[in-house]
């Protein structure tokens, strides 16, 4: 099915996002993306997805063609963009599937706007007690002993964001691509054209620095997470989730896949997906098709 070009809604907190709508049946599905990405990484599965599902993909704020007028401070500030932008639509009863950064959206937004979503996919997702940021080793590995505490130690990272937005900023195609082959595309990669369009799709966010310390700081869960407590609001998420994570993910550890498990309880359903990485809308996209049109 062919993919509306991007729309734009003005929300009342003064950002502008756009979104990419899929025309479909009854059934409403909201895409959430991760970091490094916008909506447009989600052209394939919409493309793909059955036709009965009307779909929707949001550019969060200062990704995409989206604006960043006032600097988030929190996951929770994209959370609250994402209850904005589904009332200005007049969305509910929805799915909700968020990928990696998008999960922990995805998942702040359900704890927080209870019978908006009926279901929520969590795909490589941050855990439910974030991602934490370290500084790195000499030799470019993270140094588990020192995690980042401050938005500005990891505005000045020289293992991450320094390097990222450098070549955000001077166009350094090749860099990019090094970064995502070895982290993310390790077994299957866009087609040529695709992924350079993936390349300057990336190149539009306007907020690494300010992610990376959201991811940092994400903690919804009843425990400590070595930096900040908990809320405690993953309690609050009583809709059924299905939790997939691919056996090669590099980014998202089993351990953070087993946190979002405890904290969520018998809501969530765990299932791995065979030979995939972070990537599994790239990697194997018709198991990742099965597995989500299966559960919502």
């Amino acid at each position: 099915m062919t993919l509306k070009t991007l729309k734009s809604v003005q929300l009342p907190n003064g950002e502008t996002l756009t979104y990419r709508e899929r025309e479909g049946g009854t059934e409403k599905v909201l895409l959430v993306h991760g970091n490094m990405t916008s909506s447009k990484h989600w052209d394939v599965l919409m493309e793909k997805m059955d036709p009965r599902y009307k779909i929707y993909a949001v550019d969060m704020r200062g990704f995409g063609g989206s604006t960043y007028n006032k600097r988030i401070t929190g996951i929770k500030d994209f959370a609250d963009d994402i209850k904005l932008f589904v009332d200005e639509l007049g969305l509910k009863d929805f799915a909700l599937i968020g990928w990696s950064t998008g999960g922990a959206v995805g998942m702040q937004f359900v704890a927080d706007n209870p019978g908006y979503c009926n279901k929520l996919v969590l795909l490589a997702s941050a855990s439910t007690r974030g991602y934490p940021i370290h500084a790195p080793n000499p030799d470019g590995t993270p140094n588990l002993e020192k995690r980042y505490q401050t938005l500005e130690e990891i505005e000045n990272d020289p293992g991450r964001t320094i390097p990222f937005q450098k070549a955000y900023d001077e166009n350094d195609r090749e860099f990019l691509k090094l970064v995502w082959n070895t982290a993310i595309y390790t077994k299957n990669q866009p087609n040529p054209e695709k992924y350079e369009e993936y390349i300057d799709d990336m190149r539009t966010q306007r907020n690494l620095a300010d992610v990376y310390h959201a991811l940092n700081t994400f903690n919804i869960s009843a425990h400590h997470n070595g930096l900040v407590e908990g809320t405690n609001q993953a309690k609050d998420i009583n809709i059924p989730v299905l939790v997939l994570r691919g056996d090669r993910d590099l980014l998202i550890t089993p351990q953070m896949a087993e946190e979002i498990m405890e904290d969520l309880g018998d809501n969530a359903t765990y299932v791995e997906l065979e030979d995939c990485g972070h990537s599994p809308l790239i990697d194997d996209l018709e198991q990742l098709k099965e597995k989500i049109e299966s559960f919502i």
